[in-house]
């Protein structure tokens, strides 16, 4: 009577081949993984900056023309209330931090003392560089707004650079008339 069965040698070798077909599969289920997060962080990084976008554009379209306080290092500007009962006019600031974070400053109002202090909140982060330049009747891009006393309570236009922390470069242009 012969018996029929697997030898050593055989069983090894089932042994080798379902253990390297698991080091591939652990490989490529680590590499979805990998590209999952990845993607998960890029979107969540494309969603701030789409608000932050979203946001700048939504203020800068409310800007009322008042003259502006000294606003040498930031973008600050009074801004009309969305609607009644929803929001009121105040103050409205944009600058970048020391933790490379841009910030929008708020104030409860229009008429306020100098040296009211705004709420801050951080509205992107990770951002290298932020870039403001205004555009004049000139049609000339500026540097800082007002440059003189003569200048309008507002440019005609923001053009705003920022760079992220990842190396891209945004840069979009709201008009203010």
């Amino acid at each position: 009577m012969s018996r029929r069965g697997f030898t050593l040698i055989e069983l090894m070798c089932v042994l080798l081949i379902l253990s390297l077909l698991a080091v591939m599969s652990f490989r490529g289920l680590a590499a979805v993984l990998d590209a999952r997060d990845q993607v998960r962080h890029e979107t969540e990084k494309w969603k701030r900056v789409a608000a932050f976008f979203s946001r700048f554009q939504h203020d800068v379209q409310l800007s009322a023309p008042r003259p502006v306080r000294a606003a040498a290092a930031r973008f600050e500007f009074s801004r009309f209330a969305t609607a009644p009962g929803i929001d009121m006019p105040r103050r409205v600031a944009y600058l970048l931090n020391e933790n490379r974070e841009i910030e929008l400053w708020l104030w409860s109002g229009f008429e306020l003392a100098p040296e009211t202090p705004p709420a801050r909140y951080a509205v992107l982060p990770e951002v290298a560089q932020f870039e403001l330049r205004y555009l004049d009747k000139e049609l000339a891009w500026i540097e800082a707004w007002p440059r003189s006393e003569r200048d309008a309570p507002l440019p005609q236009a923001v053009r705003l650079r920022i760079v992220l922390a990842s190396g891209e470069e945004l840069v979009r242009v709201f008009s203010l008339k």
